[in-house]
């Protein structure tokens, strides 16, 4: 019998929020710190600043948690799937014994902020644990238990878990939270606007000029000052800092399901693939349980519907359904070496700041981020911060720093190799295909009216070339993450600029981007290049040459992703001179 899944792709927390409605930045305005990102990392670190006495002021291209924090399970959680074995290997007992203090002082923090602000938010305390699904976890999981004692966790093992069904064997830790992460950063943002603080909404960052003051470029044109900015999106918006070429975007999907009788009383996640990552949510009439897990990298063909199908499956069999109102996905920045970037944006700056890679626990990384960025920002020393520095070099992480940019040079010359998929009539509705246009290829969806929607398959990031994705209808590049919709707006960065649209072959030559979109590609694309460019072609280059002198890649592979890099810039130079009447590159 096949599972009846919906179509839609809505989060529960921002469906069940107050709604939130800040203006839009308008007009020069000048702040101590500016911070790009309303999410959980960003206004945390807002409201860290605001109390320390600074004026802030929060950019968010959208609206308040309205990017990952609106489409997280969000755990609150020091004991994470199996990442204290992660940091071990890489890092060592040291690393990992800080990397637990942070996050346990982080669950602290919610704790009291939830207080403070007096934060309807559903907020509640309860055990957390990591359980294999099979034998065959059962090693992952014993690992995990003496790689968490030894980091001082004090965790337990059990084979008695709230699930429904029998587990080997689980690791556990008390007095962990779980919450309604929308209400909850929304409960903070208000207490950052006012007296000299703003929460801007609908305003995109094009780019920084770090100086005395920082000069952030929105893509409206309008210029913000600051002594300091902060860069808190979901994956780091500026191109310099290296750290497209160490840290994978991956997604993974999540349906929240109604249920007659009670849900586990705990948040829970296996220790290995497939990964089912479980809690509950109670709204006064209704009992939640949201499933999670069927990950993978961003731009991967296997963003299929079938994701979906398997959670509802999952919890079907497990739980008794009412039904699944709810489904959506989410992305990730997962650094090579498991660990956050928190601190200086590249070795050189003094000003600008950077909070990502949480690698999919992000409550506890984006409130760790926020305390380690205020303690810098007020001059007080944190013991946290060292770890996170950003301009780190890790030699054990080598494997991975190679596979993540062997991916992204397969895409970037393969996909131009692959020949187009159908002709623009041989769409079906719902669905999309890569269409031979003139010399080249574009992107054609053809929605539930039977129009068609023509787009540029170059992202406007670095000039990798974006795949559909079917599960959500959406065109993500699988180099570093960027998403677009059906017409090529931006859904989520580094990208600041839309796909150009093109005309579909079955079309009058009229469908052209938009008179504000044609300036995005190129004005403010050479915007944010200017901004970009001179130091962050330096510490490319001399990241690699580190990173080969250092042993971290080989040579060979730091020449290859020096040229990678050289082509992307030149694709992307020539994306931003192109007219609109111009065929899209030969494939």
């Amino acid at each position: 019998m096949s599972v009846q899944t919906p179509r839609g792709t809505d989060s529960l927390w921002l469906a069940t929020a107050q709604p939130s409605a800040y203006r839009a930045l308008e007009g020069d305005h000048e702040v101590d710190v500016a911070i790009i990102g309303g999410g959980i990392a960003g206004v945390t670190a807002a409201l860290a600043l605001k109390r320390d006495g600074a004026r802030v002021a929060v950019l968010e291209r959208g609206v308040i948690a309205g990017g990952a924090s609106g489409f997280t399970t969000a755990k609150v959680s020091a004991l994470q799937e199996t990442k204290y074995s992660d940091i071990r290997k890489l890092h060592g007992d040291d690393a990992a014994a800080t990397y637990a203090d942070a996050s346990l002082a982080a669950v602290a923090r919610i704790d009291a902020l939830v207080l403070e602000e007096q934060i309807d938010c559903a907020w509640e305390r309860l055990t957390a644990y990591t359980y294999a699904a099979d034998d065959r976890q059962v090693d992952a999981v014993e690992q995990e238990l003496t790689a968490a004692m030894a980091a001082g966790l004090a965790v337990q093992t059990s084979s008695d878990t709230p699930l429904p069904f029998d587990v080997p064997l689980a690791v556990c830790l008390h007095d962990q939270g779980q919450f309604h992460p929308v209400s909850y950063v929304r409960g903070l943002a208000t207490a950052v606007e006012g007296d000299g603080s703003h929460v801007f909404e609908s305003t995109a960052v094009a780019g920084v000029d770090e100086g005395s003051p920082c000069r952030v470029q929105t893509l409206d044109g309008v210029c913000l000052r600051a002594a300091d900015v902060v860069v808190a999106t979901n994956y780091p918006l500026l191109d310099r800092g290296l750290f497209f070429a160490r840290m994978e975007a991956a997604r993974s999907y999540v349906i929240a399901a109604r249920i007659r009788g009670d849900a586990p009383g705990a948040i829970l996640i296996t220790a290995g693939a497939p990964t089912r990552s479980l809690r509950s949510y109670h709204d006064g009439e209704n009992t939640w349980l949201l499933v999670g897990g069927e990950g993978h990298l961003t731009g991967s063909d296997e963003a299929q519907p079938e994701r979906f199908e398997a959670l509802e499956r999952f919890a079907r069999e497990h739980f008794d359904v009412l039904d699944i109102p709810f489904r959506w996905s989410t992305q990730d920045g997962m650094p090579t070496d498991k660990l956050p970037y928190i601190g200086p944006y590249t070795p050189n700056s003094s000003h600008l700041f950077v909070a990502s890679g949480f690698q999919k626990w992000g409550m506890t990384g984006a409130t760790i981020a926020a305390t380690v960025l205020a303690d810098r920002l007020a001059g007080r020393e944190n013991p946290h911060a060292a770890l996170f520095d950003p301009n780190r070099l890790s030699v054990r992480s080598a494997p991975q720093v190679a596979r993540a940019q062997l991916w992204v040079a397969r895409h970037f010359v393969g996909d131009r190799l692959t020949p187009a998929q159908a002709e623009t009539a041989e769409i079906p509705t719902g669905e999309a295909r890569v269409v031979r246009s003139g010399l080249g290829k574009i992107g054609v969806y053809r929605d539930e009216g039977g129009a068609t929607h023509g787009v540029s398959l170059r992202c406007t990031h670095l000039g990798c070339l974006v795949h559909f994705n079917e599960a959500e209808r959406t065109w993500d590049c699988p180099c570093h993450g960027s998403r677009f919709d059906i017409d090529g707006e931006v859904l989520a960065g580094p990208a600041v600029d839309p796909l150009e649209r093109r005309d579909t072959p079955d079309q009058e030559p009229t469908m052209r981007a938009a008179p504000e979109q044609q300036a995005h590609v190129g004005p403010i694309g050479r915007v944010t290049n200017e901004l970009d460019s001179t130091g962050g072609r330096v510490a490319w280059f001399a990241g690699l040459g580190a990173m080969a002198a250092l042993e971290v890649i080989d040579w060979p592979v730091a020449v290859l992703l020096g040229a990678t890099h050289l082509v992307a810039r030149q694709v992307r130079a020539r994306a931003g001179r192109r007219f609109a009447s111009e065929p899209e590159d030969a494939a």
